[in-house]
Formats: C-alpha cells, sequence, structure tokens
C-alpha cells in the first residue's frame, strides 16, 4: 500500500485521471452509507430527479435521489426537513464535486407514512375537501345500506349484528374489498365508484378495524379520498378505534369513532321508531276526539240559535207575495206612463209633418236659386263692363299701338339696349329699328345736338 503510495506520489496526473482515482477511491470506500442531515435548495426539475443539498452546523453535501427510487417515498421532502438516508458516494467529474446518491430516504424522528399524512391532509384541506358545505346529510330511514369492507374480519360481523338487532329486515349489501396491503386503495375507490354508478344505495359505510399507519394507509390516500368526496351517495367513515383519525374520516359525511357506532348512526332503532308512532298515533286520535267533541258542542250551540224552518218558510213566502204585488202595479204604471208619452210623440209628429217642411223648404231654396242666379247676371254685366274698360286702357298704352302711329323703337347691336340719347351710340355703330311692322338694321352715319352735327 505504502509502494502505491510512493508511486503515486511520482507520478504526474491530468484532472480527469485524477478525479476518476478518487472516483474509484470514494466509491471503493463509501459504497453505501448512512447519513443524516438537514434539507436545504430543494429543487425538483422536469425530470422527476430530486436535487438538494443536505446539511448540518459545520459542514453540507450535494445529493441527489433519482426518480426510479423517489417514487417509492411516502412523502415529499423540502427545505427545513431533517433526514435519515441510505446512499453512496459519487463524484460527478464535470464539476470535480462529490455527491450522494440516496436510495432510500425517510424523515427523521417521524415516520414517513405520519408526514406524507400531514402533507396529503394539509393540501386536501386547502383544496377545500373538508369543508362543512359539501357534507351530505344522512337518510333518517335508509331502504338500502351498502358496506364496503373485507368480508373476512370481525369488523362486518359486528355491524350486521348491530343493525339487524336495531332494524331487522333491512336491506344490506356487502361489497368486499382489501383494507390493507397492494392494491387495497384501488379497490375501495373502485367499490366507491361502483356504487355511484349503480345508484341503488341510501348510505355507505366504510368500515376497518383498527391498526397501525401502515395498516390505515389505505384509507389515508389521495384517491380514497377524492373518490369520496365525489361520492353523491353519503359515505359514513368507520375506520379504526376512536383515537384514529384517517384522511377519509375528514373527507366523509360523517365520521363514526368506531364501525359499531357507525351501524348506530346510519339506522334508527325500530323498536323506538314503533314506540314513536304508537305514541303519535294516540295523541293524533286524542286530539281528533277532543276536536269531534269541540265541534259537536258548537254544533248543539248553533242548533238552538236557528230559527224554526217552517216560520222562516211561511214568511218568505208572505214576503214573495207582497213583492208580486208590488211588481204588478209598478209594471202597470210604467206601461200607462210609455202609452202616454207615446201619444204625445205621436201629436208632436203631427204637428210636424216631414211633408209639409219639405214642400216649405223647397220653396225657400228655389227662391234662393232665383236670388242667386239674378246676383251672378249682375256680377258678371259689372265684370265685362270692367275688363272692356281696362281692355281699352291697355289698349292705350299698348307699344304696337303707338307704333302703328308712325313711332320706332331704336335697339342697339349688339345688347338690345334701346337708344334714348344719341351719346349712347357711336359712329358706324348697328342700330335695330323696330316699326309696327317688321324692324330696319342701320348704321350711324352721323350724330346731332341742337344743330351741332358730328359726322
Amino acid at each position: 500500500m505504502k509502494s502505491n503510495f510512493n508511486t503515486l506520489q511520482h507520478r504526474i496526473f491530468s484532472v480527469s485521471e485524477l478525479t476518476g482515482v478518487i472516483k474509484d477511491l470514494l466509491e471503493e470506500k463509501f459504497p453505501f452509507v448512512w447519513i443524516t442531515g438537514e434539507i436545504s435548495n430543494f429543487s425538483k426539475p422536469v425530470s422527476g430527479h430530486y436535487y438538494f443539498t443536505l446539511k448540518d452546523e459545520t459542514a453540507q453535501l450535494n445529493a441527489v435521489m433519482f426518480r426510479n427510487q423517489n417514487r417509492n417515498l411516502k412523502f415529499v421532502p423540502n427545505d427545513g426537513m431533517s433526514v435519515t438516508g441510505l446512499g453512496r458516494i459519487s463524484v460527478y467529474a464535470p464539476r470535480g464535486s462529490y455527491q450522494i446518491i440516496f436510495e432510500y430516504l425517510e424523515p427523521k424522528g417521524v415516520g414517513a407514512l405520519q408526514v406524507a399524512f400531514e402533507q396529503l391532509k394539509a393540501n386536501l384541506a386547502a383544496e377545500g375537501l373538508f369543508d362543512e358545505k359539501y357534507k351530505q346529510p344522512l337518510p333518517f330511514l335508509p331502504h338500502k345500506i351498502s358496506i364496503i369492507t373485507s368480508p373476512t374480519g370481525a369488523v362486518v360481523h359486528d355491524i350486521l349484528n348491530i343493525i339487524n338487532r336495531r332494524f331487522p329486515n333491512i336491506h344490506l349489501e356487502i361489497i368486499p374489498v382489501k383494507v390493507q396491503g397492494d392494491g387495497a386503495e384501488q379497490e375501495i375507490a373502485s367499490a366507491i365508484e361502483l356504487l355511484n354508478v349503480r345508484e341503488n344505495s341510501d348510505v355507505a359505510v366504510l368500515a376497518r378495524g383498527g391498526g397501525s399507519l401502515e395498516d390505515l394507509y389505505a384509507f389515508n390516500s389521495e384517491k380514497v379520498a377524492r373518490a369520496i368526496f365525489m361520492s353523491k351517495i353519503p359515505i359514513v367513515s368507520a375506520v379504526g378505534h376512536e383515537t384514529d383519525f384517517t384522511i377519509a374520516d375528514f373527507v366523509a359525511d360523517l365520521r363514526a369513532p368506531t364501525p359499531s357506532a357507525a351501524a348506530e348512526l346510519v339506522v334508527p332503532l325500530k323498536t323506538e321508531l314503533v314506540k314513536r308512532c304508537e305514541e303519535t298515533s294516540r295523541t293524533l286520535k286524542a286530539n281528533l276526539y277532543r276536536y269531534i267533541e269541540y265541534l259537536r258542542n258548537v254544533l248543539k250551540d248553533t242548533s238552538k240559535r236557528l230559527i224554526d224552518p217552517q216560520k222562516k218558510v211561511q214568511d218568505l213566502r208572505l214576503r214573495i207575495d207582497d213583492l208580486t204585488f208590488r211588481l204588478i202595479r209598478m209594471f202597470i204604471k210604467t206601461i200607462r206612463q210609455s202609452r202616454e208619452r207615446l201619444e204625445w210623440r205621436i201629436e208632436s209628429l203631427n204637428t210636424n209633418n216631414p211633408l209639409m217642411r219639405i214642400k216649405n223648404t223647397h220653396e225657400k231654396l228655389k227662391q234662393k236659386n232665383d236670388n242667386m242666379v239674378n246676383m251672378l247676371k249682375l256680377y258678371l254685366l259689372k265684370k265685362r263692363s270692367m275688363l272692356k274698360d281696362q281692355t281699352g286702357r291697355l289698349d292705350a298704352l299698348n307699344p304696337t299701338a303707338v307704333l302703328s302711329r308712325g313711332y320706332s323703337i331704336t335697339r342697339t347691336l349688339p345688347g338690345a339696349k334701346v337708344v334714348k340719347d344719341f351719346t349712347s351710340v357711336r359712329i358706324d355703330q348697328k342700330l335695330e329699328v323696330l316699326l309696327a311692322k317688321g324692324t330696319l338694321i342701320c348704321r350711324v352715319e352721323g350724330k346731332s345736338d341742337n344743330g351741332e352735327k358730328n359726322f
């Protein structure tokens, strides 16, 4: 060994060679070691591996736990947790650092199952699975009860005996499942799902006897907890002894301290119900008899206050006769008054004969028509005279009449402006002369004003 050490001392290593030698020495010297410490810098990348630092008061060590190993853990490590684990020392050559690769890990001082229980309890409570608002009430008298438990244990016999003693002949159904070991949580969850698919049970009892935390693991699983929460059928959890608490107890609609207590909670005592029914029946009969007696007394008092029907009928007959006579007299009086009004109207019609009024109206209409014709003739004569007078005036003012007397109208070309002054035209300008018959186109040869000529 000493010669090998001297040989290594006189040899020059590369970094990779020296790292490989250290790796071989560590892995050979520490194939598996138990180690304890506190977790810090915990991380879980997408690969699913756990990476963290294990430390104590004076030192720290890099640690890793691969996915194939950590999937068997009953808890999730986190920063600040003290753990104890079994691992092997390894050197990571690219960084030249050594680390421990864990094969097994458990919380220090507290069991892994207890930590897993507390973590799952906190997570489900945060999601609201324990809230009272989601709890379903148990039916007062179920028609069918399903019991989810092991068919071979003493629990099922205790439940059957108590239920049969409390309410014989009630419909019971046993759904056999494993209550511990591999596959137990799957069987329990499947049984709850089966009940909800069939929908023919009014309440279900999830039962098991006492045991250690390992024995009760199936009832502390997330799968069973979510199956209970999703159930539309009320679930009574009766797992373990009175001091045992499981996740199923917190999620269930009702927690029974023991399976025997669950049997007492789901069904009432038949003898007590029969007794209550008998007492209720006697109370109803007594109340009914008292009410009948009360009505009988009321009827008796009312009968005493009633008048003899025969006398009442006679009075009504007399009243009918009186009303009949009054009605006849009123009817005759109404006919007489109507006849008088008719005669008066006939006389008024004769006085105001429509034929006479038509004749008088026709004569008045003829007279008014003649008057209107005469007035129209006078109006036309007046208007004709006015028209003749206006026509004469128009003829006197008509420009063509003035032109016919030898006058003319001179206008400039172009522009067609009437010439009123010699200054408005110039020498050689064309002029248009309007005559009574036709027009003349002339040219200005010269102009004169007060004897002065301009050519």
